[in-house]
């Protein structure tokens, strides 16, 4: 807020600077709860290899409305990889009419839910409705 005020009194001229204080924004950022991260990162690499595995993702400015989900429960959210390298750059981009993806790595996403799901689910299945006794046995 200083510098710009100072750079547009240095022109003659003035400047206010409001960061919405108070305002909630529109769409809340979206931030990956770190137990599910760590749950990620052991599903995808015992899946696909710890080559194939990017566990850091950057930063980025664009909104999603995930993030209303994560407002309520804790959410995790990850991008699958369906880039081919041999294609043109405007072909890559995601909002695109050019878009080509890779359909090569669609398989491998759906197994990566499903793996992901099933695993959490065995994991914390004690903890799924609490308070109510289970009818059931796992046995065969």
């Amino acid at each position: 807020m200083q510098v710009i005020i100072g750079q547009a009194a240095v022109h003659r001229c003035n400047a206010t600077v409001d960061f919405l204080h108070g305002v909630k924004h529109f769409y809340p950022p979206t931030v990956n709860n770190g137990d599910l991260h760590e749950h990620f990162v052991n599903v995808a690499v015992n899946m696909l290899g710890i080559n194939n595995v990017d566990s850091v993702m950057t930063p980025s400015m664009g909104s999603e409305d995930f993030s209303f989900y994560q407002e309520v429960i804790p959410g995790y959210f990850f991008m699958l990889g369906v880039k081919n390298a041999s294609h043109k750059r405007f072909e890559s981009l995601l909002h695109s009419p050019f878009l080509k993806i890779n359909e090569d790595g669609l398989p491998y996403g759906a197994a990566l839910h499903a793996s992901l799901a099933a695993s959490y689910l065995l994991k914390h299945q004690q903890d799924i409705v609490p308070g109510v006794e289970r009818k059931y046995h796992d046995e065969l």
